[in-house]
């Protein structure tokens, strides 16, 4: 009778707890957000930097989670210099339904290679989804564009995207992310 009633207690334990539980959806995550973007020629982790602007981390991870960057084009692209994309137009003056952010400038964090910047039009305060990646020194941007992130492994598919001919950088037929996801480390 009493190892029955073990049973029966054990149970009913392991049910209440499920049933208390926390849903997934509804549990914090912990660690570092990172921005995996799989592109035509590999993976690119991106760690996100909240500590130096978390209101456009949180927009990257809403819209990563939305689905939003999947397909979208690299529709920018200058050798030496960066590649742009979050143009849900492809064409560079597009956005996404949200509000745009507030300018987080900081000059703590240079833009080197592999750092992640919003790009935004003349009005500091104008970023919504479109971001960069620098592909070299690019310091004199310092200050003046929100730094959210940085390439940990992989840059060498972000080496690898279509470039643009001319100044612009307008790429003819660009390559897309193929999907982007939020992982935490």
């Amino acid at each position: 009778m009493i190892a029955v009633s073990r049973r029966l207690f054990g149970a009913l334990a392991i049910a209440a707890a499920t049933v208390f539980a926390a849903p997934a959806w509804a549990q914090t995550p912990t660690g570092t957000p990172h921005l995996i973007l799989t592109l035509p020629k590999g993976d690119v982790d991106i760690e996100l930097l909240p500590d130096l602007a978390p209101a456009h981390v949180e927009r990257i991870v809403t819209l990563t989670n939305q689905g939003f960057y999947n397909g979208l084009k690299f529709h920018r692209v200058i050798d030496g210099f960066m590649a742009q994309t979050g143009d849900p137009k492809g064409d560079g003056t597009g956005g996404s339904d949200l509000p745009d952010l507030k300018a987080e400038f900081t000059t703590s964090v240079s833009f080197q290679r592999g750092v992640l910047g919003m790009a935004r039009a003349s009005d500091p305060d104008s970023a919504n989804s479109q971001f960069f990646i620098t592909y070299a020194d690019a310091s004199f941007l310092d200050g003046q564009y929100t730094v959210f992130g940085k390439v940990v492994s992989g840059m060498e598919a972000v080496d690898a995207l279509k470039k643009g001919t001319d100044q612009s950088g307008v790429v003819d037929g660009p390559d897309s992310i193929i999907s982007a996801k939020i992982e935490y480390k």
